[in-house]
């Protein structure tokens, strides 16, 4: 079978428009009979006889206006390299790799890091375009500089407000916009003094500064109980931590969250791993109320959350790379989410019932994996002196499926 000749062309512009492409690229865009992109990339772009195509809403109609163009020379503008938080990515899942050519650009981040004097390798590279802002409370650390793909001129002051209320108000932040062109501008300044009016297209360069009182949140598992607004019922600090360690957090991998409560382990699972994912099944309102606001303070904004009660809550939802079982554990429950994670999937289930305990070693004798006991003591007054106070026992079940 011979492939199809490549008709599509995803081109990378920057504001120096035309004379910033190669020779190759620009004669692609002399040479199309339809190019579709922003206002600003048309405005950035020279072909007179060009069919004009305005991006279309929803983007999902953007596939579908591409696939009307096949045998036309059709290009596609986007703002420096179509791969790198772009639209290149979506539309090559849709149109056969040997149909297209991708033509890159020096990205926002690449000029970013050069304006600032910063290593890429050193950088945190995250984009809030179109996306919820609080996901980028979770790169938030000491020391850390960020370079930031912002939704629009309020993004910068947004951010600066995040980095304040955490004790990063000293941070330094620069807003880049029209970099590599005429009018390129530059706007410097601290996020706790942060007055700037910005345009709607810029990127924003964040050095982060903590105060000595400054709110530690790293993206390791094992935030402190106090972090989350609780009433209770939630997996504790180091039991946590040993449970996202078995249940092994990965780029982009779906968790579900039976029994979520405050959404603990939902949270710190998608803070742990770049563009992992969470469904938190939760029947309590209270709780899902709870877990929406922690998810929002602490860098997981897109954490879902259903009504329900398992196991009828798992029918028709995603294939997950892992289970956690921290509520409404059962037999039936066990096997409906055992049944639908997937190969190599992992299960964590944790149980302080005596009942729910008997469910697992039973459970365990069937299936293998681990099986553990976990407890730990505080330090606490105990009159004038200190103590140890013990937590609750946790009898905790893991295994992969294979």
């Amino acid at each position: 079978m011979v492939n199809a000749a490549p008709w599509l062309h995803i081109v990378g512009i920057g504001e120096d428009g035309m004379d910033g492409l190669t020779p190759a690229t620009r004669a692609v865009v002399e040479a199309a009979d339809v190019i579709i992109g922003g206002d600003r990339h048309h405005t950035l772009s020279v072909n007179p006889t060009a069919t004009r195509i305005a991006w279309p809403s929803p983007f999902d109609a953007m596939i579908e206006t591409l696939q009307t163009l096949k045998g036309q020379r059709a290009v596609v503008l986007v703002t420096g390299d179509p791969l790198w938080f772009s639209v290149g990515a979506r539309i090559g899942r849709t149109i056969p790799a040997g149909e297209l050519v991708y033509h890159p650009q020096l990205s926002a981040f690449q000029l970013a890091a050069a304006r600032m004097g910063w290593s890429l390798a050193d950088v945190e590279t995250l984009t809030v375009h179109g996306r919820p802002v609080q996901q980028m409370i979770a790169f938030i650390q000491p020391d850390q500089r960020l370079i930031v793909l912002t939704t629009g001129a309020d993004t910068p002051a947004q951010i600066a407000k995040f980095l304040a209320e955490r004790g990063f108000g000293k941070s330094k932040m620069t807003v880049l916009a029209a970099m590599g062109g005429e009018n390129e501008l530059r706007f410097d300044g601290a996020a706790n003094g942060w007055s700037h009016t910005v345009p709607a297209f810029n990127t924003l360069c964040i050095d982060c500064i903590a105060a000595p009182d400054a709110a530690l949140l790293p993206r390791v598992p094992g935030l402190a109980d106090a972090l989350f607004v609780s009433d209770g019922t939630m997996t504790k600090q180091e039991v946590r931590a040993a449970t996202l360690a078995k249940l092994m957090p990965m780029r982009g991998a779906l968790l579900w969250d039976i029994g979520t409560g405050s959404g603990s382990v939902a949270i710190e699972w998608m803070r742990a791993a770049r563009y992992a994912r969470a469904i938190g099944i939760e029947p309590r309102a209270d709780r899902r109320a709870m877990a929406a606001q922690n998810a929002l303070a602490l860098g997981a904004p897109k954490l879902e959350l259903i009504d329900g009660t398992v196991p009828q809550a798992l029918e028709n939802l995603d294939a997950p790379d892992a289970v956690f079982i921290g509520g409404g554990l059962s037999r039936e429950t066990f096997d409906a989410a055992f049944a639908a994670l997937r190969p190599l999937g992992r299960l964590v289930a944790n149980a302080v019932t005596l009942e729910s305990e008997a469910e697992l070693i039973a459970l365990h004798e069937i299936h293998g994996g681990d099986l553990v006991k976990i407890q730990t003591h505080r330090a606490e007054p105990v009159g004038r002196l200190t103590g140890w106070r013990p937590s609750m026992p946790v009898t905790q079940w893991s295994l992969i499926k294979r």
